[in-house]
């Protein structure tokens, strides 16, 4: 008579292992993030830029027109109601929320003129066209324009469905993390 000897737990041992495979490289990656997070890398899921890493990188010197930053939203109305409708990611600023990455459209001066689009010093702001409605059909309130005060930067995307200063307004420059600069990026 001929005995068999089972090596191993069968199915269950092996379901076992591939729970701590799976759980060791989850946690390895959300380790890798972390410390990516504190080097200053951040991962855009948003389609008002292209999607992937990026870097934080200094800025040492005031934000100009056509600088594309990272800064972080203020705790205001506005900002908790684009919270609650799922305009702006959770993240680490603040509040909660993820870093904003957007183009600087005008600085402290600077005249804003909104109707159907944005003006900035009577001039036409290229795809800054108002939506009234959200994709699922919310009002849209514009800011009303005026004068950019001073130390605060008027944001701007070119993506049709952009949260950005044409409904929050300018932003505090003191929110400012640095700029914006793409690592490893897919524009779908």
């Amino acid at each position: 008579m001929m005995m068999r000897l089972r090596v191993g737990g069968g199915r269950r041992s092996t379901g076992i292992v591939w729970f701590y495979r799976i759980s060791s490289a989850g946690t390895l990656m959300l380790g890798l993030i972390t410390l990516m997070g504190f080097s200053g890398f951040r991962v855009n899921l948003t389609p008002s830029k292209p999607l992937g890493l990026w870097r934080i990188t200094e800025l040492d010197r005031p934000a100009r027109v056509g600088d594309l930053i990272f800064i972080c939203p203020p705790q205001t109305k506005e900002m908790r109601i684009a919270r609650e409708r799922g305009y702006l990611r959770v993240g680490l600023c603040a509040g909660g929320a993820a870093p904003l990455i957007k183009a600087v459209a005008a600085t402290s001066g600077q005249m804003i003129e909104i109707d159907d689009e944005v003006h900035i010093d009577g001039r036409s702001l290229p795809h800054s066209r108002i939506s009234r409605f959200d994709g699922q059909g919310r009002e849209m309130t514009p800011y009303e324009g005026g004068i950019v005060p001073r130390r605060t930067v008027y944001l701007h995307s070119d993506f049709p469905g952009s949260f950005d200063s044409r409904y929050f307004g300018p932003l505090p420059v003191d929110g400012i993390l640095g700029l914006a600069r793409e690592v490893w990026t897919y524009a779908p």
